[in-house]
């Protein structure tokens, strides 16, 4: 396998989606036992001071489906946009309802999927 260049694997992170590249942090920091956020949270508590502090406490949301609503169809199609998951596990965790679809996403992230699984007809909430 031929080692790729620093360019090269920006440009690859380029064409991910932000539920991708948060799929990869998170697998990437499970790999090496490293932690992402934490240099970004330091440094954040640092130039902000308290607001900084109240901002860490909810770094992260669960986004959970509570109802596939009426188009279960399209509630499943975007639940595997939204993560790595089959057909047959997308529509488990949509027949589970309520289940997390999202687990740990940043705020914009997790945002970002509750409007596209209310856009397809589904109840979404952020915990």
């Amino acid at each position: 396998m031929a080692k790729l260049s620093t360019e090269e694997l920006l440009e690859q992170f380029a064409g991910l989606t932000l539920v991708e590249l948060n799929d990869f942090v998170k697998a990437f920091e499970e790999k090496f036992e490293v932690t992402a956020a934490a240099p970004v949270a330091v440094a954040g508590a640092a130039g902000a001071g308290g607001a900084a502090e109240a901002e860490e406490e909810k770094d992260s949301f669960d986004v959970i489906l509570e109802a596939a609503g009426e188009k279960k169809i399209q509630v499943i199609k975007t639940v595997r946009e939204l993560t790595s998951l089959g057909l047959g596990e997308a529509k488990a965790v949509v027949d589970g309802a309520p289940k997390a679809v999202l687990e740990g996403a940043n705020k914009e992230a997790a945002e970002k999927a509750k409007a596209a699984l209310e856009e397809a007809g589904a109840t979404v909430t952020l915990k």
